[in-house]
């Protein structure tokens, strides 16, 4: 499978925390799979994220 990303956990929450720039590699685009379905993530160029589906 894909690269392994390494999370920390979200200081108040417990929730897992991703940097986007770990998730696209470096890169501006990251495909994401929830089970059958496949998801962009997009960092723009105002360093805003979008996902679509």
């Amino acid at each position: 499978m894909g690269h392994s990303v390494a999370s920390i956990e979200g200081v108040e929450s417990g929730t897992p925390v991703y940097g986007a720039e770990e998730l696209t590699a470096g890169g501006n685009q990251a495909q994401i799979r929830l089970s059958e379905a496949v998801y962009t993530l997009r960092i723009t160029r105002q360093g805003k994220l979008i996902l679509t589906k």
